[in-house]
């Protein structure tokens, strides 16, 4: 039966996430961004606060996001889920959400303090993870599941 460590373990091999926002219009809008685990109910990524998902974030705080590597062959893949709540991190949690971001990032595009509003022209952003679902691909023998299905962990 997939567990949690099946989550972080495709959280950790990936690094990018797809973020599934909708704006006060009510249009969907989905865009990939360099992210990091925070502990274990949180993702963080740094974006413009003028994208269009950081004001569709500002206009309703609540998300899907998706993590999986799109490199795989077909058939192959491996995917977590997660519902989410995402707003701009509170001065206390930015310390270990740069720390968190950087240490996938190559030393030469580190990022700092300086590089987050109001000095900077990015703003951190934190998802509080709600509920977590993982891909089982079709024909797997435990659920017996003739098609792909996603099961709450």
């Amino acid at each position: 039966m997939p567990d949690r460590t099946d989550i972080e373990r495709v959280v950790a091999a990936t690094r990018y996430l797809v973020i599934a926002s909708v704006g006060d219009d009510g249009r969907p809008w989905a865009t990939p961004v360099f992210f990091a685990p925070v502990g274990e109910d949180r993702l963080c990524w740094v974006s413009s606060p003028d994208s269009r998902h950081s004001r569709n974030i500002a206009a309703r705080p609540e998300v899907a996001l998706t993590v999986f590597d799109s490199t795989v062959a077909v058939g192959h893949a491996e995917a977590a889920y997660f519902d989410a709540r995402a707003h701009p991190a509170p001065e206390a949690a930015i310390p270990d959400a740069l720390h968190a971001l950087n240490r996938r990032l190559p030393p030469d595009r580190q990022l700092d303090p300086d590089d987050l509003a109001p000095t900077g022209s990015l703003v951190l952003y934190l998802a509080d993870i709600a509920h977590r679902y993982l891909l089982v691909r079709g024909g797997d023998a435990q659920q017996g599941n003739e098609l792909d299905l996603s099961l709450e962990v």
